[in-house]
């Protein structure tokens, strides 16, 4: 067991040390932090928190970002949900409409069936709508993916199936958009995908924001992730409820 946890630390390490380049000396960040309420179904159902910080700086023609996500769910009989999320990448406009991404992202849900989840992407996007009310932009790459399962018990046969760490090539893409309806209230929907030979990872967030001063603001929301091969005896599909508070630094 404890040779695992080093595993794990030292994944997370690892993880945290892709997301370094991210990070110009001495610049000056803006960020947005948000926590709340949760409510959950599929792998896991019950009540808990959830808390999300993002932090980026432009830099002439460049655009840096860095964050990290995590949810914490337990019921009367213990923890149901625990999953964290690093993420950053950098992008450099070589045009008004057009530009160039690296990213990385490393994901630890203890519930979904995979002990970890771990890209590095690099690919070109564009800026469709660009005004002061509605942004929508599109990108799409190559990566590389590294993952590994848990073990698991066949819930057919009840066999012990070991987990079994894995690697591929993968098609990276998705797409960011929002819309400002009115001076307080913005909807927005952020989808991407990861496809591998061996899964295929999806993730969609659509919600509604409304402010309440310059900074602060209510937040609610639904994210949906979608594992099209987990191990067996896990769902492929997981929900998010969220409802937070968001504080905007500029």
């Amino acid at each position: 067991m404890s040779s695992r946890r080093n595993s794990r630390v030292l994944k997370t390490v690892a993880a945290l040390a892709l997301l370094l380049p991210v990070f110009p000396a001495f610049a000056q960040w803006s960020g947005k932090g948000e926590a709340g309420l949760a409510v959950a179904s599929g792998n896991t159902d019950t009540k808990s928190g959830n808390a999300k910080l993002v932090i980026g700086k432009k830099v002439e023609a460049w655009e840096h970002s860095v964050g990290f996500a995590g949810n914490y769910i337990a019921d009367d009989v213990g923890t149901t949900g625990q999953r964290f999320e690093l993420f950053g990448e950098t992008r450099y406009q070589f045009n008004p409409r057009d530009f160039w991404f690296g990213g990385a992202r490393y994901e630890d849900d203890r519930f979904s069936g995979f002990e970890y989840q771990a890209v590095l992407s690099t690919g070109v996007g564009r800026k469709f709508i660009d005004t002061d009310n509605v942004k929508f932009s599109g990108q799409v790459g190559v990566g590389y993916k590294v993952y590994e399962t848990r073990d698991t018990i066949d819930p057919d046969t009840l066999a012990l199936i070991l987990g079994d760490r894995d690697s591929a090539a993968a098609l990276i893409g998705g797409f960011d958009y929002s819309n400002k309806l009115t001076d307080t209230t913005t909807v927005f929907d952020k989808f991407g995908f990861e496809a591998a030979s061996g899964n295929t990872f999806l993730q969609n967030e659509i919600g509604v924001a409304v402010k309440m001063s310059d900074s602060l603001a209510l937040a609610v929301a639904l994210a949906v992730r979608h594992n099209t091969d987990p191990p067996p005896g896990f769902k492929k599909t997981d929900t998010l409820t969220t409802l937070n508070l968001v504080y905007e630094v500029k």
